[in-house]
């Protein structure tokens, strides 16, 4: 059981015979009135995100989700196609299930995939990943004004702000949970 007080990003838990997945999450605490926690939450079957209040003292049912490392084989006619690098087994995941995980992932690359009885429904990069640049604009000495970034696109088409002295080609380390430059490799 899991209530409502320990919600987190990530946390799966079953409610009128549905599996969720909260998304966001906000405890608050108004000045008169009891405090409440501000979610949305994912329906991890049909996708729907829908916004819901609790009471921090609420408890739901944990769900369980299986959680298998894979390979990111490659994309073809929306599907995106995952093996499992024990049994080879492949499965064909949809946009929807993958969209997050799909701007830090090249081919071949591993990723966690999520599960429940046995049918996918999330995909999530490794924490950190290296990517080549693939275009950037050349920064000029002296311009600060803007706070030293500038955007780049790497090679998966994921555009991430970088510091001025990142140019083309450089390879960069990301932090694939908050989308920000963490150095150049």
């Amino acid at each position: 059981m899991v209530s409502a007080g320990d919600f987190k990003k990530g946390v799966t838990f079953e409610m009128d015979g549905n599996v969720f997945t909260i998304v966001e999450f906000q405890h608050v605490k108004p000045g008169k009135g009891a405090a409440f926690v501000r979610t949305k939450i994912k329906n991890v079957i049909s996708g729907a995100v829908v916004e819901k209040s609790f009471s921090p003292t609420e408890r739901y049912p944990k769900a369980q989700v299986e959680t298998r490392e894979m390979q990111y084989l490659y994309e073809d006619g929306g599907l995106y196609y995952f093996m499992d690098a024990e049994t080879y087994e492949q499965i064909p995941l949809n946009y929807g299930q993958v969209e997050e995980a799909m701007k830090y992932l090249k081919e071949n690359d591993n990723a966690t995939v999520k599960s429940l009885k046995g049918v996918a429904f999330s995909v999530s990069a490794p924490n950190f990943v290296e990517l080549e640049v693939t275009q950037t604009d050349p920064g000029f000495k002296g311009d600060t004004a803007t706070g030293a970034n500038k955007p780049a696109t790497v090679e998966t088409g994921a555009t991430i702000n970088v510091p001025l002295f990142v140019e083309t080609g450089d390879v960069i380390r990301i932090d694939t949970r908050t989308g920000e430059y963490m150095e150049r490799v």
